[in-house]
This record gives C-alpha cells, structure tokens and sequence, in this order.
C-alpha cells in the first residue's frame, strides 16, 4: 500500500486531489495537512512513498516544507503544485530536490501520470537500495580482532578519497573484500567495479584484456572491442594479482595513472578514462621489483596507500565469529538448518594451523556441517572430519 500526503491549504483542491488519486488506486492511504507545519510534522512521523505540496501556504510555504522534509528525510520523493505565478518558484524547487511540478488548476492525466512516474522512481529506488546490500552482504568483512579493525578504520579514511590502494597479503585471507570495500564506500559507489585478475589471463591476451583492441589488431581480433579500463570508467578497477602482469603491460597501466588515457591494441587514438585502480598481490614487490619483474615507478604509483590483510593464524580470535557466519551462509545456500559449533569444537579449530587462511577455514566448515549428523558440530566431529 503506498502512503501519499496532500499539503494544501485549500480544502476545495485537497478534496479534488484525493478524489483523482482515490479514483486512480483504492489502495493509496491518502493523507492530508492543511498548512506547511501540519505537513512536515506528518512528514517526520510517517514514512511517505508521496508527498504532494503547494507552493503558496500560510505559516510556512512549500519551499519551506520542502527544504524541511528533505532535511529530516532526504529520500522523500515530492511534487510541488504551483499557480500561475509560481512557476519559477516551481523550478527552483526542482532544484532543491522536489521530483517535479504541477500547475493549478491540475490537469488529470498530467496529475496521475506524475504520481505513477514518481511511485514507479520510488520503487526503482528502493529496490536497488535493497540489492546493493544484498551484495554488500556478499562482500561483508567478518571479524572484531584488533587486525581486522584496524584494515576498517583504514578503509573508512581511504574510501572516500581518489588514493590508489595496493592490497598485500597471502592467498585466501579475503583482499578482494578489502577491495569491494573501498569501492561501495567511496564516492564512486554508483559506479562501475571491474574486476581483472591478472594472473589468469595469458600474458599474450593481458593488454587486450585490460584495454581493448581494434577490428585487425591481432589474428583473431574480429571486431572492435573495450577493454576493462573503458568498462571500469566513472567506476573502481581491481588489479587482483598484479604481481603477475607482464612488464608490457605493466607500461601501458603505468601510462593510464599518469595521464588517464589508454590506447587499445592496434591504435594509436588516446581513449580518456576517469577511473579509480585498487590493486592487490600476493607477492613482495620490493623483491620483484629487485629481480626485474616488476616495474619501481609503477609500485610507487599503485602503493599511494598500502593495506595488508592479515593471515587467519594472526587473528585466531576472529574464528568463533567467522565459524557463525560461514554456517549461516551454508545453511542459507544449501537450505538448511543452522548448525552450532559447541565451545570445545571452536577451541580446536583455534588451535590449527590455517595455512589456506579464510579459504581453508571455509571449506572445513561446510565438511564439518556435511558430515555432521548432529545439530551441534562437537569437539570429536571437528577432530575426525577437519582434515587438520
């Protein structure tokens, strides 16, 4: 049921409002303020899908309770309903915020096909809200121990920022959700994440990859094609394995930071990018960088921010936490039950060495929830199922 608020003074056009929107949808709860106040008192108490406003009102006008609506629910999606006269008020108020205008007196089909844009762009709104924390979900960063909270005040300060962020740590210890991290809490949220992992790509096929090709490049170039970098722009890329980029490549990402701009495969005409690089590896750099195999001015441009991701043995007290939440996560996917891990089960678990880090420790924990027939995983499953 959609909740919608008329703001008129005149009771002779809020009787008309609520005849035209009543008529349009009997399930609209319609309700009504006869001045500015009454309505943005409304407005703070209710969660509205609509509110219709007046522009020329007593005691507070429309551009008033717009300013004050949007003030205390700046998601309230609101239409302006002005006279003759009040048309560039109108205009302003769009400005403000307001979703759109109608003029006195309302024409109906003008009326009710704003309403229903406006109701739809609330829908629209909402549910993408509801998907992107959904996938947030996805990509939650688990844990309480000093390590961990330490990596989310880090991203706190960087996310907002345009700063390159060079991710280290081993395999398995979850620096793809560092990544995702930066990126949905940065300013380029709404923006594309692309992600390139650099060491499954043939060294061959990696600057195609990353930056597209022209119809003729090489053999098998059919057509024109973007690259990730063209795909990533306005948005956030990933570079995950960076260390394993060939030195060719290497030259050519070097050149996108210093100049934002890219050239595909086979051409010589510059491409513009606006995009954020956040890279990660599993390598020490400094020492690729020693051998020849990674390129010094390239490490400095990548690593304006450097995050480490802990092991997992570097913060064992995380495990009870991260047990709970891989066997929700499980149960979820599978469709059953949660199981509990009793005190002992995760004491043992504690005390193994996690050399696959978050990866390993996952997959234990789904063996353990398989081949478990009990509720509750016990200290004896753990020992004779966990493959430790």
């Amino acid at each position: 049921m959609k909740k919608i608020l008329i703001i008129e003074d005149e009771a002779a056009i809020r009787r008309v409002l609520v005849k035209i929107l009543t008529e349009e949808n009997k399930d609209y709860q319609l309700d009504e303020a006869e001045d500015g106040l009454d309505g943005v008192e409304k407005a703070k108490d209710n969660d509205y899908d609509l509110v219709l406003c007046d522009i020329k009102m007593p005691k507070m006008d429309g551009v008033e309770v717009l300013e004050a609506i949007k003030k205390i629910k700046p998601e309230t999606t609101i239409i302006m309903i002005s006279g003759h006269g009040d048309i560039e008020t109108a205009v302003e108020t769009m400005r403000k915020g307001a979703f759109d205008y109608i003029s006195k007196p309302p024409d109906l089909n003008r009326l009710l096909n704003t309403v229903r844009i406006a109701l739809d762009t609330k829908q629209l709104v909402t549910e993408n809200k509801r998907l992107k924390k959904k996938i947030s979900k996805k990509y939650e960063m688990i844990g309480e121990s000093p390590e961990i909270n330490t990596i989310k005040d880090m991203i706190e300060k960087v996310a907002p920022t345009e700063a390159r962020v060079l991710i280290t740590g081993e395999n398995g210890t979850g620096k793809e959700l560092v990544a995702h991290w930066l990126h949905q809490k940065s300013n380029r949220s709404t923006g594309p994440m692309i992600e390139v992992n650099c060491a499954a790509i043939p060294s061959e096929l990696i600057e195609s990859e990353l930056f597209g090709h022209v119809k003729g490049a090489f053999t098998s170039a059919n057509k024109d094609r973007a690259g990730k970098f063209e795909a990533a722009n306005g948005g956030t890329i990933f570079l995950d394995e960076i260390g394993d980029m060939s030195l060719a490549a290497q030259a050519k990402v070097l050149r996108a930071l210093q100049e934002n701009k890219i050239q595909r495969v086979g051409s010589d005409k510059d491409i513009k990018v606006d995009v954020r690089v956040i890279a990660a590896t599993n390598k020490n750099l400094k020492n690729e960088i020693k051998d020849k195999k990674f390129r010094e001015d390239l490490y400095h441009r990548l690593a304006v921010i450097l995050i480490k991701v802990p092991k997992l043995n570097d913060r064992k007290d995380d495990i009870p936490i991260l047990v709970e939440y891989f066997a929700e996560k499980i149960a979820e996917e599978q469709g059953n039950a949660i199981k509990d891990f009793d005190k002992k089960a995760l004491e043992v678990l504690k005390s193994y060495d996690w050399s696959g880090n978050i990866r390993e420790l996952r997959n234990v924990v789904e063996r353990l929830i398989i081949l478990t027939s009990e509720k509750t995983v016990g200290e004896e499953a753990v020992k004779t199922f966990a493959g430790k």
